[in-house]
């Protein structure tokens, strides 16, 4: 089996159906600290060896809703979590869900909450992308970008899979002409209108 390369008809509007495959609340595994993680269904990668190959299918899971959305929202709103993590499948093949809730995040916190995203496209393919997925890329503030390549498979990485795969910084990558790592900061500052006097 062999990873596919994104063609003109790797469009969300062509291919997503709005399905969600799980989504996780206060998790500590999807990027730095305490998350809410949603899985999107639907990819077309189908890269071998992938940990979630049931998220393949555009129809897998259950259909993103209202009811679905405002709990993420209240999760996010704890003053424990970090931020939200957007997973796959192909959250880049799925901007209409996505885009609605980082939109939503934005909205109603600011930039109190930072935006992980996991993508099988690198960031130079989402630069040149269509415009819901440069949207999509614009909000996120750390992406793991690149296929899987089981051949390149490292279990000791932090936030990915394989050796070809980075972690950067989406804000400053998007501001300069290149690839810009992303480094955790050296210390989490606690955020004083969220954390009540001791």
């Amino acid at each position: 089996m062999t990873t596919r390369t994104p063609g003109p008809g790797w469009r969300s509007d062509r291919v997503s159906r709005g399905y969600v495959a799980d989504y996780k609340p206060f998790v500590m595994v999807d990027g730095e600290g305490v998350r809410c993680s949603l899985y999107v269904s639907g990819c077309l990668f189908a890269c071998e060896g992938c940990f979630n190959e049931a998220a393949w299918s555009f129809r897998y899971g259950r259909p993103y809703d209202d009811t679905l959305e405002d709990r993420v929202l209240a999760d996010l709103a704890h003053p424990a979590v970090q931020g939200l993590s957007l997973l796959g499948g192909e959250p880049f093949l799925n901007t209409g869900v996505c885009l609605r809730l980082v939109r939503r995040l934005r909205a109603e916190l600011g930039d109190r909450r930072d935006v992980w995203c996991w993508t099988g496209y690198t960031l130079e393919e989402l630069r040149a992308g269509t415009a819901d997925q440069r949207a999509l890329l614009a909000e996120v503030d750390v992406l793991v970008d690149g296929r899987f390549e089981l051949a390149r498979r490292d279990l000791t990485l932090a936030f990915r899979g394989s050796t070809n795969q980075r972690v950067l910084d989406a804000r400053a990558s998007l501001a300069s002409s290149r690839a810009v790592p992303w480094h955790p900061p050296a210390a989490i500052e606690l955020r004083s209108t969220e954390v009540e006097a001791r």
